[in-house]
């Protein structure tokens, strides 16, 4: 492959830039740069010069043989002082050099990819990673590239691939001495598969929810103070506080860090019967917001029910309690009571649900699981139907494997490939 190089680090003026070289050529790169290669992954300090020998920098090299690199290749990485000046007059220099080019967004992971040092799934991984606002969207990221997902797809394969040889061993040697009924293990074997699946299948959603953020929606009324309790527990003005009832046209959505976990506040229209054009699409949009979030906060006056029924874990309050007073446990956005029990409740809540999270983060890991499960469901079907099935059933097991191997992309990466690389910076 060509060797390519980029900045690594964020662009903009810093105490330290981090450009990277990959490819076969990156030594000769680094010897034109330096004089000559410093050790293998031992930091070295180097004067970097341009072709007519000009002073271009002092940094610290660090050089990575075939193979112990992240890529895969030999690999150079360049610690320079983070100035404009300098990292410009360095990639001048490297851009001028023969057979290196710049970088496309996201071509040293997908080398990685490639040569084998990441599989599909840990790269999905690595680019929560990156966009990881949250301690716990750091820690789920990095299962992922750490890659678990992968063993435990690999681990699911040999079962699949052991039931299946079982299976295709009755047809193929029904004269020989092998095992009469293999039914036992090949059921024990499936089994064992399918409850796993389920239990990752169960907590994707859930995984998903910690990679994008719950959805909190603030329910109620117009004018019980919806967006002075969102203004409160934002901690600035964001959405417009009014007398006039019906100010709140459409969702205001803040987003925020709670107990670890990244959440998106939702200010809804407030919900009554209405004949203005604009706020009927308000209040149809409050409604739809909140029907599809995972929680809400619903705020009543004294001796108001919520106007929507409340789901088990949804939270009830009496709006304004410091004028006046009811059933609820009360809150007040203008003074600021309630709001921290409010806020440790709902992080109780939600950290309860993300308990139950899965290795599997994205739709695409819950579609091929699904996949999976159906086949070995069908396996099954056609299992109880003796050895006239025992072909089809052997199929199923092959048609189970192929969707467990798309999770780690062994078959049926190129069409999201694209997508994903779409969304990494131009030196990762």
């Amino acid at each position: 492959m060509e060797t390519i190089f980029a900045m690594s680090s964020a662009q903009g003026k810093a105490g330290v830039s981090v450009l990277r070289i990959s490819g076969a050529n990156a030594f000769d790169a680094c010897r034109a740069l330096c004089g000559d290669v410093p050790p293998r992954r031992v930091a070295s300090l180097r004067i970097l010069r341009d072709p007519d020998g000009l002073i271009l920098d002092q940094a610290l090299v660090l050089t990575f043989a075939h193979g112990a690199s992240f890529t895969g290749e030999e690999s150079v990485e360049l610690q320079v002082h983070g100035s404009v000046a300098v990292v410009s007059a360095v990639m001048d220099t490297l851009a001028g050099m023969p057979n290196l080019r710049l970088a496309e967004p996201g071509e040293f992971t997908r080398r990685a990819l490639e040569n084998g040092c990441l599989d599909v799934a840990q790269i999905e991984g690595l680019a929560d990673l990156i966009d990881a606002e949250t301690e716990a969207q750091r820690a789920q990221a990095f299962r992922v590239l750490s890659g678990d997902l992968g063993r435990r797809a690999d681990q699911w394969r040999q079962d699949l691939i052991r039931a299946a040889a079982l299976i295709e061993a009755t047809i193929d040697f029904a004269d020989e001495e092998v095992p009469v009924d293999v039914s036992p293990e090949v059921n024990a074997l499936m089994g064992k598969v399918i409850d796993a699946l389920d239990r990752e299948i169960a907590g994707v959603t859930v995984a998903e929810r910690i990679r994008s953020g719950f959805e909190v929606a603030i329910v109620g009324a117009p004018n019980v103070g919806k967006s002075t309790l969102l203004n409160s527990l934002a901690g600035r003005e964001a959405a417009i506080i009014s007398d006039v009832a019906g100010t709140t046209r459409d969702v205001i959505e803040v987003r925020m860090d709670l107990s670890g976990l990244a959440v998106t506040l939702l200010d809804t229209a407030g919900l009554r019967e209405t004949s203005d054009t604009v706020e009927i699409i308000g209040v149809e949009r409050a409604r739809s917001r909140a029907a599809d979030a995972d929680l809400r906060v619903f705020l009543v006056g004294p001796g108001e029910a919520p106007p929507l029924d409340p789901e088990p874990d949804d939270i009830v309050l009496l709006a304004k309690a410091d004028v006046q007073s009811g059933e609820y446990p009360g809150i007040s956005g203008r003074t600021g009571a309630g709001v921290s029990d409010l806020v440790d409740r709902i992080g109780s809540i939600l950290r309860m649900r993300a308990s139950g999270a899965g290795i599997a983060t994205r739709l695409r890991h819950r579609d091929a699981m699904l996949r999976g499960r159906a086949s070995l469901s069908a396996a099954r079907e056609l299992l109880l139907q003796g050895d006239v099935a025992a072909d089809l059933a052997a199929e199923e097991l092959r048609s189970a494997v192929r969707a467990l191997d798309s999770l780690v992309g062994r078959v049926d990466i190129e069409n999201i490939l694209d997508e994903i690389f779409a969304s990494f910076c131009l030196g990762k």
